[in-house]
């Protein structure tokens, strides 16, 4: 019998990703154990969501630290701990360091809410409102130490509407975040989406995911 990836997941916000991971965990439809949630602000919804389904949670603020590393450092020793095969950053908003980008080179990824590379960064939603675009999207992809900017993994896209608001087009994007990511990680736990052959790049020096 094939262990279950053990996954770990970075959240600041209210977890809607999250949640979709862990019902499909709980629905039999990911390979997969959410071993860990990590979240940057204790008081944000996402815990209250892992504490509901039972996952283990670290919280910590970042102004307790002496710098991005020495919080980092303490992560990547729970995560280690853990065995965690796979971080998946669902609405993480802190910058990211070499430390856990270069341990976690080829087995870290984000969604983003546009069709990269268009629209890095925050705000994409906005981004693709105020640049007229007809089409956009999201796109799950590897970290790599740079501006949502490596390797892309999967992607859906997504009409814009003539009277599309921020609000209307992001009610319409969450969901299919939440049937993606799921999905990506799957296709890591059975095998059928390969991670081996990113191995051999390099992560960039920069250090925002």
């Amino acid at each position: 019998m094939i262990e279950p990836l053990r996954i770990a997941v970075f959240a600041s916000g209210s977890g809607s990703n999250f949640q979709a991971i862990a019902d499909a965990v709980h629905a039999g439809k990911l390979d997969a154990r959410i071993e860990l949630l990590v979240c940057d602000r204790p008081q944000a919804q996402v815990v209250r969501r892992a504490e509901a389904a039972g996952v283990p949670v670290h919280t910590f603020r970042p102004k307790d630290y002496p710098s991005r590393e020495a919080y980092e450092q303490e992560i990547l020793g729970l995560l280690k701990s853990k065995q965690v095969g796979l971080v998946v950053l669902a609405g993480y908003m802190r910058i990211l360091t070499h430390v856990l980008v270069n341990a976690y080179w080829g087995r870290m990824m984000n969604i983003h809410p546009s069709l990269l590379p268009s629209f890095p960064g925050l705000h994409a939603v906005r981004q693709a409102l105020d640049h007229g675009v007809k089409i956009t999207g999201i796109t799950v992809h590897l970290v790599d130490g740079g501006l949502d900017s490596g390797p892309i993994l999967a992607q859906r896209a997504l009409e814009i509407r003539p009277d599309d608001t921020e609000e209307t087009l992001s009610a319409r994007i969450h969901p299919m975040e939440h049937e993606l990511l799921p999905w990506v990680i799957q296709q890591i736990a059975d095998g059928s989406m390969d991670l081996e052959r990113y191995m051999n790049l390099k992560p960039k020096d920069g250090i925002k995911s």
